[in-house]
């Protein structure tokens, strides 16, 4: 896949080219947050994204630089799904959104009043402690401090 050519030199409009759709952050979502790497996982999200979409934004990212493929050491047949370095400098623009979306969203989303107190107590390190985190293999909600194992309802 050919990376494309830019519409503008505004770097919103760049950011927007490669996350602009209802899709592509919902995976790097379901990386940092969920721990999800594989094609069968991202399936089974909340959202239901259709095979050849999820295939397509797969080789987007991996393109972009946001994402790298590598074959499953246990099973060569399955492809590993990471973020690069570029793809962990998201990890601060998906706090921002949740942040964004606990203020303004529904009350019946699911938030996190500890993550956000994290957040406005030491921000730097928590978004360290999380990067570092998703860099060995490890995930958002594996932290049970900052997201007690609960679904969202509905108010």
């Amino acid at each position: 896949m050919q990376k494309n050519q830019l519409r503008s030199s505004c770097p919103i409009n760049f950011a927007l080219e490669i996350f602009g759709d209802k899709w592509t952050l919902l995976i790097v979502r379901d990386i940092v947050y969920a721990g999800k790497r594989t094609h069968g996982e991202f399936l089974k999200s909340d959202e239901h994204i259709a095979t050849n979409i999820l295939a397509d934004r797969l080789a987007r990212l991996e393109c972009q630089g946001i994402l790298t493929k590598a074959a499953d050491p246990k099973d060569k047949r399955r492809e590993i799904f990471s973020l690069t370095e570029q793809g962990l400098a998201l990890i601060p623009l998906l706090l921002d959104l949740q942040s964004w979306s606990n203020v303004f969203g529904p009350v019946y989303i699911g938030r996190s009043a500890t993550l956000e107190a994290a957040l406005k107590k030491d921000r730097e390190q928590v978004i360290s402690d999380i990067t570092d985190s998703i860099r060995h293999g490890g995930f958002l909600f594996a932290n049970a401090e900052w997201f007690p194992p609960r679904k969202a309802q509905k108010q």
